[in-house]
């Protein structure tokens, strides 16, 4: 397994295909994709590691499994991916966390570290992270981790029209 970065109390690693059973717990669940037209099939679960894997090929990033240092425990995932944000392909951070793990900062400090790393790894000058409008506990975490809101636009999520919140963070002066 290929580590990516440290935290006090995370370690990011490249998600591997036998994560699955630990990230369907949360792309799976109802209540934890309640911001999403709906949850992902087993399927959709197998995609998105597999375009995770690509992503790291193609871009050197991607979403990174969030493991729990103390305990080795998956909590999620979380990093940069390339998204289309109102017609502009852009640097977006992502974050999803299992359910138990809610409201103990593990996302504000994933996004933090992923973050520096985009600056100082990756030399990229500006992030962006956009969410459901609604979404205010992943607005909290973009706030936390130092993002101003930009605007709000549309965006098909699994083949639905959105209403987004985008969020950033200048990197560079």
């Amino acid at each position: 397994m290929k580590y990516i970065l440290k935290t006090n109390r995370l370690q990011l690693r490249e998600l591997i295909t036998s994560d699955k059973d630990e990230l369907k717990k949360i792309l799976s669940d109802k209540e934890a994709m309640k911001y999403y037209p709906r949850p992902f099939t087993d399927q959709e679960v197998t995609n998105w590691i597999n375009r995770n894997i690509d992503n790291y090929t193609r871009y050197g990033f991607g979403l990174w499994a969030v493991i729990l240092k103390q305990t080795d425990t998956f909590l999620g995932d979380c990093g940069i991916t390339m998204q289309d944000i109102d017609g502009e392909k852009l640097p977006e951070l992502g974050y999803h966390i299992k359910k138990g793990f809610w409201n103990q900062g593990f996302a504000t400090e994933a996004a933090t570290a992923c973050i520096e790393y985009a600056y100082n790894i990756l030399k990229i000058d500006t992030i962006y992270t956009y969410t459901k409008e609604n979404n205010y506990a992943s607005i909290k975490v973009a706030k936390k981790a130092g993002m101003k809101f930009l605007k709000m636009f549309c965006k098909s999520v699994m083949g639905e029209k959105v209403n987004e919140v985008l969020y950033y963070k200048k990197l560079s002066t």
